[in-house]
């Protein structure tokens, strides 16, 4: 495995491949709208999308601190898949039926990610392969079982259990012994998705300012150097972003996840590994990682590096440590020796927003015009757009322009989370958590174990995700 030349951060790979998009102007002054959303990302553009579909009379203004797509959105491992944080949490709060509809939800979410690209003219190299979560232990492959009933019990009826001889035919990984396929997922190019999506919002009208970073968010209000845009909903979209924003130090922490991606691979290996379905691949470890087999034939991979900056601090080209590098590498040729030598020419990170329950959320204060949607835990490709739809449901609803929907009485409509613990507790918890994740891994790996280990199952009731 070759990491010597490997081009480290610029954003992303994804930017690299296609270029950043030109340049918006920034804001220039106090100006007014009928919605001003702070975030040029998935969630702040399909808002924005879907409000002005379904008025277009709406004055709508997005602010975005860089460019559109410079956070995660662009940065992803372009996992367009029906995962949502805390599902089994609202389960517990609101009943199965509840989070049952929230699941059948993600499941077309997919399917409306999908078509509207395709109905909006962006090509976003969409390859619908479903999603293929795979164990490599024992104790993964215990834990892949009871993650297949569940998702079966929350509606997953055309998921596939596939054994340890059907996943190698399926895809040679080093180790399977078995996965779980379900057809609700698709492969994505995380940029070319974002920079379309902006292109479309502002062929409708909406006005996107970029390089105005917004310094405190106020009801009817949102603050920047340049200016204040006054409207009467003011919607906050901005993830792993949030904690810089004034009086959200606490809110959401921004997590950390790290990629490399490999030169193209012969077309003699691909025979040799297969994946002909270019479905996503996950795994069942505790420090999971995600991987796709890109339009070009890469293997873009990504996992946990250093899971968290000290005070809630995030990057700011996605500039990676050198021994993330190196342990991604040497993840991605442990699934695929056959793999031993490949270059890997990029390598970059990015921040997810975590809420302290591990919960995603969208809400509306009907008395203050604020709103928010995020916390999706590294599943937002998909679950933003669901979260777009539904605060346009809610602002239409709060304007008198429509009722309650199937969306806006989702489980996860108005949850509230409390804040996050202050440093040195928040950074001191999440490194110890995720050393002890990885430790676990180590242990069931050596031990082959069919139990989980007991220190990924105190970290888990720790981290409040369980």
């Amino acid at each position: 495995m070759t990491t010597s030349s490997t081009i480290n951060g610029g954003i992303s790979f994804w930017y690299a491949d296609q270029g950043t998009p030109p340049p918006r102007a920034p804001l220039t002054g106090d100006t007014t709208a009928d919605v001003v959303i702070v975030g040029g990302g998935y969630t702040g553009l399909w808002t924005a999308y879907y409000l002005k579909r379904a008025a277009p009379f709406l004055r709508i203004t997005v602010l975005e601190q860089k460019f559109c797509g410079y956070g995660a959105s662009g940065r992803n491992g372009g996992w367009l898949y029906n995962g949502v944080a805390g599902r089994d949490r609202y389960a517990r709060l609101h009943g199965h039926d509840a989070a049952k509809r929230l699941q059948q939800a993600m499941n077309d979410t997919v399917t409306e990610v999908v078509e509207t690209a395709a109905k909006e003219g962006i090509d976003a190299d969409i390859h619908r392969g479903g999603v293929l979560e795979v164990a490599r232990t024992p104790a993964q492959l215990t834990r892949l079982k009871a993650f297949h009933e569940a998702e079966t019990a929350f509606g997953e009826t055309d998921r596939t259990f596939l054994s340890a001889l059907e996943t190698r035919e399926r895809i040679d990984i080093a180790d399977a012994v078995g996965a779980s396929w379900t057809p609700h997922g698709a492969r994505i190019h995380p940029a070319k998705l974002v920079t379309g999506l902006a292109d479309t919002c502002e062929r409708l009208g909406v006005t996107i300012h970029e390089s105005t970073p917004v310094t405190e968010i106020a009801p009817k209000r949102a603050v920047t150097p340049y200016g204040t845009v006054r409207a009467p909903y003011v919607l906050r979209c901005t993830e792993g972003f949030t904690a810089a924003l004034k009086g959200h130090r606490r809110s959401w922490l921004p997590m950390n996840s790290s990629m490399i991606v490999t030169a193209p691979v012969p077309a003699d290996v691909w025979d040799r590994i297969g994946w002909s379905d270019r479905a996503t691949l996950g795994d069942m470890a505790h420090a999971y990682m995600y991987a796709q087999r890109t339009a070009d034939d890469r293997i873009a991979l990504g996992g946990r590096g250093v899971p968290y900056r000290y005070g809630s601090r995030t990057d700011h080209d996605g500039r990676t440590p050198p021994t993330t590098v190196r342990a991604l590498a040497d993840l991605l040729t442990a699934f695929f020796p056959q793999l031993a030598g490949i270059e890997i020419t990029h390598a970059w990170s990015g921040v997810l927003g975590v809420p302290r329950d591990w919960c995603a959320t969208v809400a509306l204060d009907r008395a203050t015009g604020l709103g928010w949607a995020g916390g999706y835990v590294g599943s937002g490709v998909a679950t933003a757009n669901l979260a777009a739809r539904t605060l346009r449901d809610l602002v239409q609803q709060d304007s008198g322009q429509g009722g309650p929907t199937d969306l806006t009485t989702l489980p996860w409509v108005d949850h509230r989370v409390r804040r996050w613990e202050p440093e040195p507790f928040r950074w001191l918890g999440v490194h110890a958590l995720y050393a002890a994740y990885r430790e676990a891994d180590r242990h069931e790996s050596r031990t082959h174990t069919p139990t989980t280990a007991p220190l990924a199952r105190l970290a888990d009731r720790v981290a409040g995700r369980h």
